[in-house]
């Protein structure tokens, strides 16, 4: 085969093409919760502490220009971001599984009785006559 051909046979599975469009929803799904965070969660959570902008909070370390800035409230916006992304995600796998597990709870019709089992049932009922 020649490498077009290789690489078209690898792009074209099913497994690559849906992991793109989870890669794709993943990236508009961060951004939206990310939107949440910054536009509307810590601007609450700054009112309830006294109007804190996390995102300006800073600690300088060192004098003159050699001296670092940690920005620990962008860090804190940060975490709270990853942890509502964490919590969606555990809530979809959640509602996933249980759908699966409705499927294989779906009793399976019974089989049906062989030649045997008919005749022998056939027999129970005449000798309960």
């Amino acid at each position: 085969m020649s490498f077009i051909q290789d690489f078209k046979a690898f792009a074209l599975k099913g497994n690559v093409m849906d992991m793109a469009v989870g890669v794709i929803i993943g990236g508009a799904f961060g951004k939206i919760v990310s939107s949440l965070v910054d536009d509307v969660l810590m601007p609450l959570i700054g009112m309830a502490t006294g109007n804190v902008d996390f995102t300006q909070l800073a600690f300088k370390v060192g004098e003159g220009d050699g001296a670092a800035v940690l920005k620990y409230g962008q860090f804190i916006q940060n975490v709270v971001d990853f942890l509502i992304i964490a919590l969606c995600i555990f809530f979809m796998v959640k509602g996933i599984a249980a759908l699966n597990r409705k499927k294989e709870e779906e009793p399976a019709p019974a089989p049906e009785p062989s030649a045997e089992e008919k005749l022998l049932t056939e027999i129970r009922d005449l000798l309960k006559k």
